[in-house]
């Protein structure tokens, strides 16, 4: 358990992080722009210097990728791209369902290509799925996207050639973590197969502050903290997420109107929103987390792995960042902590995968 005193500590910031700020006039940030189209393409470009940057670890000679239309519940297709290793095992290879970041509104299949060739240099198949994006399609469109391609995957498992066996996962950056963690509970509700091995939450937020049990609030402070850090600060909750100044039964009276805030316009009662709000997390899978000391989400993390792992005995591996922002290696990708950071998420990667081989 941590003390109140290192979790605060968690906070001061990374000495190599300190030197290379000295270089900006001022720091990266999801809200640089108040244009949603500007924000998805600063975006789309660091995301392009992270996929360049991770390009020495893998050729093209050493994976495939296709791009692939499937169909949504309403009609609608959303697109897929199917990462494989080159020569991938006969008996077929571990599957990751992969699930971008991006505060609900931006990123696309770009955003996690690094991890997904990644996955395939551990002789794994990634399924990343560009579900829908907010302000054009706005709660709960990404998350029953996601589901959707979730369930697809796993009605294909064997013309992907995923072996279940060998590994299910679902995983997620932010946004994509929140997602996960709802279309976990619903995948597990569903008593769907292949049954889920495991999930890769990263910088995840599980609970809007509006509903936030009382019982968490002590806990929970790392929002208020690092109201002011680089990349995500409270003007970028705000912006994605609204004010959370709603009580209950204010926010179903102005659910759909333009005074419901944020570009999401989620209701944060909802478990689809807040899954730490689900009645139970009993029967979830191994679950991998990435927590950042300067994240204004930070505490959601500690306090979601601290409850899967104490009051529903599930198996957790947590890898803490002190001193760095939210999803630092998307903005510094060639800083020595990115780097260690990278090799971290292969060794959370392989741990999930013997969670897998040992159930």
């Amino acid at each position: 358990m941590i003390s109140r005193e290192d979790q605060v500590a968690l906070a001061d910031q990374n000495p190599e992080l300190k030197e290379i700020l000295k270089s900006y006039k001022e720091g990266p940030s999801l809200t640089s722009s108040a244009d949603i189209h500007t924000l998805r393409a600063e975006l789309a470009e660091a995301k392009r210097k992270l996929t360049a940057s991770t390009s020495t670890s893998y050729t093209p000679a050493d994976y495939i990728e296709v791009d692939k239309q499937i169909p949504m519940r309403d009609g609608e297709s959303i697109a897929i791209r199917i990462h494989k290793p080159k020569n991938p095992a006969r008996d077929g290879c571990p599957g990751l369902v992969m699930l971008h970041g991006g505060g609900w509104a931006l990123g696309g299949l770009d955003n996690e290509v690094a991890l997904c060739r990644k996955w395939t240099t551990i002789g794994g198949i990634a399924i990343n799925v560009d579900y829908r994006l907010a302000p054009e399609h706005t709660f709960p469109v990404p998350v029953e996207d996601a589901f959707d391609a979730l369930v697809w995957t796993a009605n294909h498992v064997k013309d992907l050639g995923i072996n279940p066996k060998k590994g299910f996962i679902i995983g997620g950056v932010s946004a994509g973590a929140n997602i996960t963690c709802a279309i976990t509970h619903l995948y597990r509700d569903g008593k769907m197969e292949p049954r889920l091995t495991g999930q890769y939450l990263s910088v995840v937020t599980v609970c809007d502050p509006a509903a936030l049990p009382e019982k968490y609030k002590d806990f929970v402070f790392s929002r208020e903290q690092n109201q002011n850090a680089v990349i995500l600060d409270r003007k970028g909750m705000s912006m994605f997420e609204g004010s959370s100044s709603y009580s209950q039964e204010s926010f179903l009276q102005h659910i759909g109107s333009d005074e419901c805030e944020g570009i999401y316009k989620a209701n944060p009662y909802s478990p689809l929103r807040s899954p730490l709000l689900f009645l139970s997390h009993k029967d979830l899978p191994p679950t991998y987390f990435q927590v950042c000391g300067a994240d204004p989400l930070r505490d959601e993390g500690l306090l979601y792995e601290k409850i899967l792992r104490e009051e529903y005995g599930i198996q957790t591996k947590m890898d803490l960042f002190p001193g760095l922002p939210h999803s630092f290696w998307s903005f510094f990708p060639n800083a020595e902590f990115s780097k260690s950071f990278q090799k971290d998420t292969t060794r959370g990667l392989e741990w999930l995968l013997e969670q897998s081989s040992s159930t």
